[in-house]
């Protein structure tokens, strides 16, 4: 017997789109669906940040921010949530004044909705959640390969003497075994650093970098071709700091950086990562007491739209 056709979003022709609760993309709630085979999460934290607060109410602002989202994505030629049972996990809520508490928690819950069969793109919150997220998928998938998308590396060791914050998240993971390190990559990288060694030890960790200057140099599909590359046939893991893109197309983040991606180089580049075998992705550090006119959280909606749709498109559960 046929499973039952996906849940799709509230129809807009019928309730008006500034109407009604504001899921992601107006999708169904997770408790609304029989079965779940893509999950959008929250994850309210922004304990781990070094400079502006703010991002624990990004999930919130990314999800009325994509309200404007239409089911057919004409760029990748699919019907994201035909194609699949998307729907809004909720948020997890996690101890904002215990790191180390939150990152058990978030690997936790990570790991409920992946045991019940979904896929998660998760919405942030800080950098600090891509640790417990790609724990859980670790755990499941083994090593996975990763695409970083960023101003920063995030491979310092610590802040304060902490090691569990939004600057860290990469090389706990190298030295928990969650990255195939053959396979590992930051993309948009730019600005500047403590000194030389940050790059010396980020390259000894095993990690590539495309900085954003490459990518205007390049272009969007040399920059892909390399990624591919790198990548090859491995699972893959998508973790995107909204504060890859420039502050003219990103000013509500924590530490913004000039000399950024536009949205359309960003947008463009993780089409190209069509069929890959993605297994999770996120979109962290909107932080939108500093944004205007939404234009980070629309773009970040965007971004998790296609997330969602490369999802559609290739990889397994």
């Amino acid at each position: 017997m046929s499973e039952p056709s996906p849940l799709g979003p509230v129809d807009s022709s019928r309730v008006p789109r500034f109407a009604g609760p504001a899921t992601f993309a107006r999708l169904p709630r997770l408790d609304q669906v029989d079965r779940c085979d893509v999950a959008v999460v929250g994850v309210p934290f922004d304990s781990g940040v070094s400079y502006r607060p703010g991002a624990r109410f990004g999930p919130s602002a990314v999800r009325e921010a994509s309200r404007l989202l239409r089911p057919y994505n004409p760029a990748l030629d699919v019907s994201p949530f035909a194609a699949q049972q998307v729907a809004d996990a909720g948020d997890i809520a996690c101890n904002p004044f215990d790191i180390g508490e939150a990152v058990e928690t978030i690997e936790h819950a990570a790991g409920e909705l992946q045991d019940a069969g979904a896929r998660l793109v998760t919405i942030g919150g800080d950098h600090t959640i891509a640790l417990p997220l790609l724990r859980s998928v670790a755990r499941r998938r083994g090593p996975v390969a990763l695409l970083h998308f960023d101003a920063h590396l995030d491979t310092w060791d610590t802040y304060f003497g902490a090691e569990y914050t939004h600057g860290t998240p990469f090389r706990r993971a190298v030295e928990e075994g969650l990255l195939d390190t053959e396979a590992v990559s930051h993309v948009g990288t730019r600005g500047p650093l403590y000194g030389k060694r940050d790059l010396e030890e980020d390259r000894r960790l095993g990690f590539g970098i495309i900085t954003s200057g490459d990518v205007m140099r390049r272009g969007v599909d040399e920059t892909v071709d390399a990624l591919r590359q790198r990548i090859g046939d491995r699972p893959l893991y998508v973790s995107i700091d909204i504060d890859v893109l420039d502050p003219a197309h990103a000013p509500g983040t924590g530490t913004p950086e000039a000399g950024g991606l536009t949205s359309r180089e960003l947008l463009e580049i993780l089409r190209g990562l069509a069929g890959a075998d993605l297994v999770g992705a996120d979109v962290v550090e909107v932080a939108p007491a500093y944004d205007h006119a939404e234009i980070t959280s629309v773009a970040a909606s965007h971004v998790a739209y296609d997330l969602v749709s490369l999802l559609a498109l290739g990889g397994k559960a």
